[in-house]
């Protein structure tokens, strides 16, 4: 017998997750660890179960994580994206619940690059006349 499991990718800023969904108890398991041990902030076990809160399939399924790259709140969004993404696959339906709250895009900013002869990408070097 297989194993009915729903897969995902989602990204933010540096981070990549891998998102597995799970028929289960409403387990998250990140890089193999507990999500509360992994992320310690409870906004962003917040931010991990909004998808799940919003669709109203919260302890329906065990999630498994696999987070890379980042800081621990780009890969916490990383994951509600991910997490998004695998519920439209189990029910397609909840596309447009999840569509209107924003939780189906990609968050595309990123860290400006600094430029050559300034201080950062927007800050420059004093300016003295004399």
């Amino acid at each position: 017998m297989a194993l009915e499991q729903f897969h995902a990718i989602g990204r933010r800023k540096a981070a990549r997750t891998r998102v597995y969904l799970r028929p289960g108890t409403g387990k998250f398991i990140v890089n193999g660890l507990e999500a509360e041990k992994y992320f310690h902030r409870e906004i962003l076990m917040m931010v991990l179960r909004s998808a799940f809160v919003l669709t109203e399939t919260k302890d329906q399924f065990d999630v498994i994580i696999t987070a890379k790259g980042g800081g621990k709140t780009g890969q916490a969004e990383a994951v509600r994206l991910g997490v998004a993404r695998a519920l439209t696959l189990y029910n397609p339906e909840l596309r447009g619940v999840l569509k209107e709250a924003g939780f189906l895009t990609r968050d595309a900013r990123v860290k400006e690059r600094k430029k050559y002869g300034q201080k950062g990408a927007r800050a420059r070097f004093q300016f003295s006349k004399r």
